[in-house]
Parts: C-alpha cells; sequence; structure tokens
C-alpha cells in the first residue's frame, strides 16, 4: 500500500517537474533588436509582479513565470501592440494583482477608499478626544 501511494504521489508530481525542463521562452532573457522597443517593453515590465515571486517585477524575477512574461510582453511589442493593451490583457488573464500600478474599479475601490476613511475616524477621534470643552 505504501508503494501504491508513493507511485501516485511521483505520477501527480511529474508535471511540475516537466515544467522547469521545458526551455524558456524565446525572449525571456533575449532583448529586441531595436532599442526603443525593448525601453517601452522593459518599462512596461518594472511595472508587472511576478506571481511567484510576489515582491519582485518581471524584469527582476527569475522564475520561469516571470520568463514567460517577459517573453509575451517583447513578442506583443514587438508585433506593434501598446504597452496599455498588454497590460489589461495581463490583468484580464492573471488578475489585478499582476499589476503594481491598480486601476479604479468596482472591485479595487476599497482599496483606495479604505486609507482615506482611516484618516478621517482617526480625526474624528483625536477631535472628540482633546477637542472637547475649552476653558
Amino acid at each position: 500500500m505504501r508503494a501504491l501511494c508513493l507511485l501516485l504521489a511521483a505520477a501527480l508530481a511529474l508535471p511540475a517537474f516537466a515544467q522547469d525542463k521545458l526551455p524558456p521562452a524565446p525572449y525571456a532573457y533575449t532583448q529586441l533588436a531595436d532599442p526603443a522597443q525593448e525601453a517601452k517593453a522593459h518599462a512596461l515590465m518594472q511595472t508587472l509582479r511576478c506571481l511567484q515571486c510576489q515582491g519582485q517585477s518581471i524584469a527582476d524575477s527569475d522564475a520561469p513565470i516571470a520568463g514567460d512574461m517577459r517573453s509575451q510582453v517583447r513578442l506583443r511589442i514587438q508585433a506593434g501592440e501598446e504597452p496599455e493593451a498588454i497590460r489589461a490583457w495581463l490583468i484580464e488573464r492573471y488578475g489585478d494583482y499582476v499589476s503594481y500600478k491598480p486601476e479604479l474599479t468596482g472591485a479595487t475601490w476599497p482599496l483606495f477608499a479604505a486609507p482615506l476613511v482611516l484618516v478621517a475616524l482617526a480625526f474624528a477621534l483625536l477631535r472628540r478626544r482633546f477637542g472637547g470643552k475649552g476653558a
């Protein structure tokens, strides 16, 4: 029974190991020939979050998914697509979290409103505490 469990676990883990064996995407580590296009691609890559590392942009990350995303950005820039259209495509594909510059939408407005509400609440509490009756 133990051998069967180990065999099943190994079979389920094979796709994860296979992913690392794939060669990197064509433009994961290769810059575009046109310096202006590469500059546009790099500027966009600096504003996109690596989904695996989460603390790095895809320009700085060595994770395989970041390489795939860099390649997609470069291929789309090379094809003439605008950076904001590429950003919108990546947000649609991976969600708002992929962007370091989230847009104000129905789902993200609480993120923008929460600091203002907290500051107003703190001001009201401080005014109530210290702004009482003057002598």
